[in-house]
């Protein structure tokens, strides 16, 4: 038995799928005006995109995709709409664009990578209307932070009661929902993100991503580290792997867990961790919980209702 829940679609849907990352043109509430223009302090999503994405149709991207990732066995595909908010902008755009992603062969479904401020019943229903025709379909939402004082500070533009809206929402259409979560946003301590944990086990959430933060060169946040550091809880690889067993512990056995790690090309940060990867960290992690004859949901206590 794992430490840990890894996502694995073999398990989950019988069969390897591979994501492939797709740009499909959208942008973002928060940069377009809709909302703001500053953007999230931490972000440059070019730092996101891989090299195949630029300047192609949505069809090619997947194409180039492919070809990218020849070498790994893969039963099949998902588009994954990754770069800004994948689905803010209307009903009719947004069905073009998922349609010519799934007329692609070998594309499988769709993993819409969004703003828990960009969903309604609408764009589920399109969704809905893709998972019946028997594609897999997966939203990915950006949970960032769960206390509303670090999503104002960042600029994240709405409050963590839109975030357990999106996601009620979500089950309720009956379409499964992941989430992002960044570990070391100003003003957050290591007791804060541990906690974190049972806010996390409220959620309809099907897998989280764990990502440390990373300061992107260019973005307000650079700057806002420069002047005020000490603000930030920037663990080192081995004291943050031992702060995920903590979340992990704690968190709900059925929760997987997607990522434990980021990483953008050495010219958009200092990379202060060198060239660590996920594979190398997660092995770290699962050492760590055995060490501590550990688990995932050791911790976790269901809440009970009481008559």
């Amino acid at each position: 038995m794992n430490a840990f829940n890894l996502l694995n679609y073999r398990e989950r849907y019988g069969r390897r799928l591979q994501r492939l990352t797709v740009d499909g043109g959208f942008s973002c509430p928060n940069r377009d005006g809709s909302i703001s223009t500053g953007g999230c302090t931490f972000c440059d999503n070019a730092a996101f995109h891989p090299g195949y994405t630029q300047g192609k149709t949505i069809a090619d991207q997947l194409e180039a995709g492919k070809a990218f990732h020849q070498k790994r066995a893969s039963d099949g595909y998902l588009a994954y709409f990754q770069a800004f908010s994948g689905t803010h902008a209307d009903i009719d755009t947004l069905r073009n664009r998922y349609e010519e992603a799934l007329a692609v062969p070998g594309i499988c479904g769709l993993v819409i990578g969004t703003r828990p401020d960009c969903i309604d019943s609408e764009k589920l229903r399109l969704l809905s209307s893709v998972k019946e025709r028997g594609y897999i379909v997966e939203m990915e939402y950006g949970i960032e932070s769960v206390y509303d004082a670090t999503l104002q500070r960042v600029n994240r533009g709405h409050d963590f009661a839109c975030t357990q809206k999106a996601f009620e929402m979500t089950a309720d259409a009956g379409i499964e929902a992941g989430g992002h979560v960044i570990i070391g946003l100003p003003g957050e301590t290591r007791e804060m993100l541990v906690s974190q944990a049972d806010i996390l086990n409220s959620l309809p959430v099907s897998y989280l991503k764990f990502h440390q933060l990373q300061i992107i060169k260019g973005t307000p946040m650079e700057q806002e580290f420069k002047e005020k550091s000490g603000d930030f809880f920037r663990p080192g690889p081995d004291e943050y792997i031992a702060l995920l067993a903590d979340i992990i512990e704690r968190l709900r056995p059925d929760i997987a867990i997607g990522r434990i790690v980021s990483s953008v090309p050495p010219r958009f940060t200092d990379a202060p961790w060198g060239l660590l990867r996920q594979d190398e960290l997660l092995v770290k992690l699962e050492r760590c919980l055995e060490v501590r004859r550990s688990f995932q949901g050791r911790l976790f206590a269901p809440k009970t209702e009481v008559l």
